[in-house]
């Protein structure tokens, strides 16, 4: 895992003036929480001290931090004391037990576990598309739940959004194959292990997806998983009308569990009110965050996304209708996600100038 963040030579006015901050990550030892550690790091998001903190069997756990050696802790109510932000990159459950600890100690909740999107006060949110959109988010003092929107949503939300600006978009359609890293590692070892079990004509384990994924692609798991492919649907579906709002037309979505372990692929099919010109399309998607293949040697796969922070695409025009538009896009669905956790921390930090630390 990579080391917490440390201060940064950047980060050098901010110390003199006692800006910095006390950061938690519950679920340290998760994929999310991990990318979200590197994130912080690779932002040099300015955290005087990050808590390791889980509940499972990463519990000790040793983890490098510079030349210092530290350790995941146990989830406790007295370890959010004097925290600005805490990060749950943990499972649904150990989110709905420990959020209100953090908050009432005086926390920011940044939530990726998406078990707070329901809480009062809980705001989904997407920096990548409020910025599209030239959305500034309100400051409060106390803010309730920050949820961060599904990867899987602001994939489809960005990519509209883009192209809606060389014309106006009547139909949206997506297929989109779902990895086994959704799941947590949990869900990347279960394809591993039937992977493995069926080329040695042994037993399926099954206690994940209740299903075969490995070799196969599915669109519903078994009645005995949970969540269901039908709940990671409409999730993203209402995530993608929440971020995008009305300046997007609504979605079709079919989401489909592949045999991948990691990173997002989507076909999106655009219908335009009128023929479009490919140039004009690839001009209006151009921008942060999208990288649009030019060569048929480039075309974007979970593969080559895995560690990118940005959306891959492949521009097509339909063959049997001239304003059909063919979109092939790949993402990082884990750094996306923990990308804007740590983009939505950034713009809390105003309410929070001089951090906890006195």
């Amino acid at each position: 895992m990579t080391a917490p963040p440390r201060p940064s030579p950047a980060s050098v006015t901010d110390t003199a003036r006692g800006n910095l901050y006390r950061v938690a990550i519950v679920g340290a030892g998760s994929l999310k929480g991990k990318e979200v550690a590197e994130v912080l790091n690779d932002r040099n998001f300015p955290a005087l001290d990050v808590k390791l903190l889980d509940d499972d069997e990463s519990l000790g756990q040793l983890e490098a931090m510079g030349d210092e050696i530290t350790f995941i802790q146990s989830v406790r109510s007295e370890q959010f004391e004097h925290l600005d932000f805490t990060f749950f990159a943990s499972d649904q459950e150990c989110a709905r037990r420990n959020w209100k600890s953090a908050r009432d100690a005086g926390s920011a909740i940044v939530d990726l576990s998406y078990a707070l999107e329901s809480e009062p006060g809980a705001v989904i949110r997407s920096p990548w598309i409020e910025r599209q959109l030239g959305q500034t988010p309100a400051l409060e003092l106390q803010p309730g739940p920050c949820v961060i929107a599904h990867p899987a949503s602001v994939v489809l939300a960005l990519l509209v959004l883009r192209a809606q600006k060389a014309g106006r978009i009547v139909r949206v359609v997506s297929t989109l194959l779902e990895p086994a890293s959704e799941h947590g590692q949990r869900g990347m070892d279960e394809l591993h292990e039937q992977t493995v079990n069926l080329l040695s004509f042994q037993e399926l384990p099954k206690t994940v997806f209740d299903t075969q994924v490995a070799f196969n692609l599915v669109t519903r798991y078994g009645p005995n998983s949970s969540p269901s492919l039908e709940s990671i649907e409409q999730r993203i579906l209402q995530h993608y009308q929440h971020i995008a709002g009305t300046s997007a037309p609504p979605a079709s979505l079919l989401l489909v569990q592949a045999p991948i372990f990691h990173g997002y692929a989507c076909s999106i099919y655009l219908e335009t009110e009128h023929r479009l010109e490919l140039a004009d399309v690839s001009q209006a998607l151009a921008g942060d965050h999208v990288d649009l293949s030019r060569h048929a040697g480039e075309l974007p796969s979970n593969v080559n996304a895995a560690g990118q922070g940005k959306i891959l695409v492949a521009l097509a025009r339909d063959p049997d209708n001239p304003r059909g538009l063919w979109f092939w896009a790949a993402a990082d669905n884990l750094r996306i996600a923990a990308t804007a956790a740590v983009e939505c921390a950034e713009t809390m930090t105003p309410t929070r100038p001089r951090g906890k630390i006195q």
